[in-house]
């Protein structure tokens, strides 16, 4: 195909309700792994849960929010990506691969030990693949050929 021809096709259309539904039930299921990792972390392993952007510990409420509210970015990411970006999924996966490897580093950067570090990092990469996968897989069943 030629750039003209690649030009002129048309965008599919993105079924907004149906990303953004799936982007409320990302930020669901983001809170759940949250907390479950608090428990996981700090109940079974005896670690403090290390807050994201400073050295302060932080609580499975807190934790929640903070992965919820990351699920509706991506899902906000996701949703500007496929109406404006080439390729717009290989974008996102990027995007959401390299802060999920930012938040995994993190820890590492503060005082917490090596099994702190270990564990933190674990809960972030899950995060991360929790709702990169999730947002991935909901705006895949968004797009709508027009």
């Amino acid at each position: 195909m030629t750039n003209t021809q690649l030009q002129q096709r048309p965008r599919p259309a993105v079924d907004a309700r149906s990303l953004w539904t799936g982007g409320v039930a990302t930020a669901v299921v983001a809170a759940l792994v949250a907390v479950v990792g608090v428990l996981i972390v700090r109940g079974v392993f005896g670690l403090p849960v290390m807050a994201p952007g400073n050295a302060d510990y932080v609580g499975a409420v807190g934790l929640a929010v903070f992965a919820a509210v990351g699920g509706l970015l991506a899902t906000a990411l996701a949703h500007v990506l496929l109406l404006l970006a080439p390729r717009p999924m290989a974008f996102f996966g990027w995007i959401v691969g390299l802060v999920t490897l930012a938040f995994a580093i993190w820890p590492s950067t503060v005082s917490a030990g090596v099994a702190g570090h270990f564990l933190n990092a674990v809960l972030y990469v899950v995060l991360g693949v929790a709702i990169g996968t999730l947002v991935s897989r909901t705006a895949g069943q968004a797009v709508r050929p027009r």
